[in-house]
């Protein structure tokens, strides 16, 4: 992961986008003709569609999260006119943003999930973590991949399980749906991924909660953990010059130079900080975000 970013306030200023939910009625249709004889047959009026909630998401991750925030935002208010709140912290992982370990973190206790789920209120909260598998964070207790992965595993699945059962007491009455985002492809280390992924999926199917396999968008097709640096042009990206990075060849860059994690297009820098310039992965990634919120929307 990137360097771990400690900071006092990022979530000042970050509340995106407006709550819309259109009151208006839907017109009716104008009456037929009068008929032969003089009667007049008006149409059945259509049942109207009720209109979908706006819903308010709070996003909650580490650099991956960091450099995505700002795309996401973007898709989240065009297609659903969401409200949105982002606070992501890089170099974290599920334990960062758990209330009462005693533990020092990367996240301040006021950005901690419960803190933000009881003073927001949303209706979703998105979750994207890599896994950080390396140590960078106090409170994994120096639990790595590498040294003890059986171990990893196992504080990682009970990480997830807390923090889902702190965001629920969070949200009382007002249960938010938790989103956990599946991962891309890890070439170094290809089955922690898969098995960190799993667990997301086992925790959402426990909890009832849902998955956005966003991770897929940026694996080839029939090769889901299968690492690559470009994929083909989706239809999207052609009709979008700008997202095909090789229109001539037909395909699309996903990672920058020799960073095979990330996928902002632009090197990294020092300060976190929201992707600058315009990256396939990310809006990939993003667009699936939105279209997984946007059917639970609808479906309520």
């Amino acid at each position: 992961m990137r360097r771990p970013w400690i900071v006092g306030v990022l979530l000042a200023g970050v509340l995106l986008g407006a709550c819309g939910d259109p009151a208006s009625e839907p017109e009716k249709a104008p009456p037929t003709p009068s008929a032969p004889g003089g009667t007049t047959r008006q149409q059945a009026p259509a049942t109207p569609t009720p209109p979908v909630k706006a819903p308010t998401v709070l996003y909650l991750g580490d650099s991956l999260a960091m450099e995505n925030q700002k795309v996401l935002g973007q898709e989240l208010r065009k297609d659903l006119d969401a409200e949105y709140t982002s606070a992501p912290y890089s170099g974290t992982t599920l334990c960062d943003y758990l209330e009462g370990t005693d533990k020092r973190s990367l996240v301040p206790d006021a950005h901690k999930a419960a803190a933000l789920v009881r003073s927001l209120h949303p209706d979703y909260v998105v979750l994207q973590f890599w896994g950080n598998a390396w140590g960078y964070t106090w409170c994994m207790d120096g639990i790595t991949h590498a040294k003890a992965p059986g171990t990893y595993f196992a504080r990682y699945a009970a990480d997830a399980e807390r923090l889902t059962e702190q965001i629920a007491a969070a949200g009382g009455s007002h249960r938010p749906r938790i989103v956990w985002v599946l991962q891309g492809p890890d070439p170094i280390t290809p089955d922690r991924v898969r098995r960190v992924n799993a667990i997301y999926e086992e925790r959402a199917a426990a909890s009832g909660d849902v998955v956005a396999d966003a991770g897929r968008t940026v694996s080839p097709d029939g090769a889901r953990y299968t690492w690559t640096k470009y994929l083909p042009c989706t239809p999207y990206e052609r009709e979008h010059p700008d997202y095909c990075t090789q229109p001539g060849g037909d395909r699309t860059e996903l990672h920058f130079g020799d960073d095979y994690l990330h996928f902002c297009l632009a090197p990294t820098t020092s300060t976190p900080k929201p992707c600058p310039v315009r990256s396939p992965g990310i809006l990939r990634i993003a667009r699936e975000i939105t279209r997984v919120i946007g059917e639970r929307a609808r479906s309520r």
